[in-house]
């Protein structure tokens, strides 16, 4: 390392890290050789020059993989190539830091004095200077990396990186809140036939859609027969059952409420629906209460009319969100 022999005095420009100001006697225990300014490359400006360059062609690189990236992702995207641009930009782009690092900055250890000083504001002041100005100097030298290659190289592959964005969907809104039923809907078995009042014998369940979305993801729900056990309804869905001679009809979500699951077992001696995935369990009596298990509330109900010819029919969809998920409220 080739360092610059300092006077025996502070000059103000030049001095060890201790805040002492121009003029102030050099510390017998701090190096006189020592220069905080000092990089490898200080003494060699073509070298230094040509570590920008190769620099400044790596993150052009960089740059130019950012562009990739979006062109890819615009054509419809392609792991492969996906994962190469991301792999060549990032480590062209950590390579020259490391060389700016390594060759263009400032590195060494510096030595302070341990003497005693009377640190009053101004010298704390120039502590506070001392400390960045070897760095400041260097990247004040570097405009050129910063400003024309860094900055705009920095920005590109900065919104490439954004555009994974658009493959997640568009925002689903209130879509979540909804669901294929809807007011008339007639309730049909997985084959589309019109379910009846009397398809479903008492203590008997049957998996319901609504007309037209048997392929709906969001739909599935199980219609039971209660017989003439009375159930405990929520405030104001008193009358989603259907009540019909010996037949009492309600009709819950399929879809758990912890994790989406099918809730596809049913205990007749205990009227509980039992989901499989985790063994939440639903009292049918209780209007669907959870009653064991991780599901955090009830499974909505579905308003349920009959047609003067005994058809089954929804009179709108249901009035909560079905499934798990964002929705959970204080007081569910």
């Amino acid at each position: 390392m080739t360092a610059t022999k300092f006077p025996r005095v502070f000059t103000g420009t030049h001095g060890p890290e201790d805040g002492a100001g121009a003029g102030t006697p050099w510390p017998d225990d701090v190096p006189p050789t020592q220069d905080e300014t000092w990089y490898p490359l200080r003494d060699d400006p073509w070298k230094a020059r040509r570590a920008e360059y190769f620099i400044a062609f790596l993150w052009s690189i960089t740059g130019v993989c950012g562009i990739g990236l979006m062109v890819i992702y615009w054509t419809g995207g392609q792991a492969q190539l996906e994962g190469l641009c991301f792999a060549l930009a990032l480590g062209c782009l950590a390579t020259g830091m490391v060389i700016w690092a390594r060759l263009l900055l400032p590195g060494q250890d510096i030595t302070a004095s341990r003497g005693h000083h009377t640190s009053e504001l101004e010298e704390r002041a120039a502590v506070v200077e001392s400390l960045s100005r070897g760095t400041d100097a260097v990247l004040t030298r570097r405009g050129f990396l910063l400003k024309k290659v860094l900055a705009p190289v920095g920005g590109i592959f900065g919104v490439a990186l954004l555009w994974p964005l658009a493959s997640l969907g568009a925002r689903p809104d209130r879509a979540l809140y909804h669901t294929d039923w809807y007011s008339g809907a007639l309730l049909v078995d997985q084959d589309g036939r019109p379910v009846s009042v009397s398809d479903v014998m008492v203590d008997g369940i049957l998996t319901v859609f609504p007309q037209g979305f048997t392929d709906s993801a969001n739909a599935p729900a199980v219609l039971i027969n209660v017989g003439g056990d009375q159930i405990q309804p929520r405030e104001g869905q008193a009358t989603f059952e259907v009540i019909s001679g010996a037949n009492g009809l309600v009709c819950f979500s399929k879809i758990c409420t912890h994790a989406g699951c099918a809730v596809s077992l049913f205990n007749v001696l205990s009227m509980q629906l039992i989901c499989p995935c985790h063994q939440s369990t639903f009292n049918i009596l209780q209007d669907a209460k959870p009653v064991f298990g991780p599901a955090p509330r009830p499974l909505p109900q579905l308003p349920l009319g009959v047609r003067p010819d005994g058809l089954l029919f929804a009179r709108s969809d249901f009035i909560e969100p079905v499934g798990p998920g964002f929705w959970n409220r204080a007081g569910d």
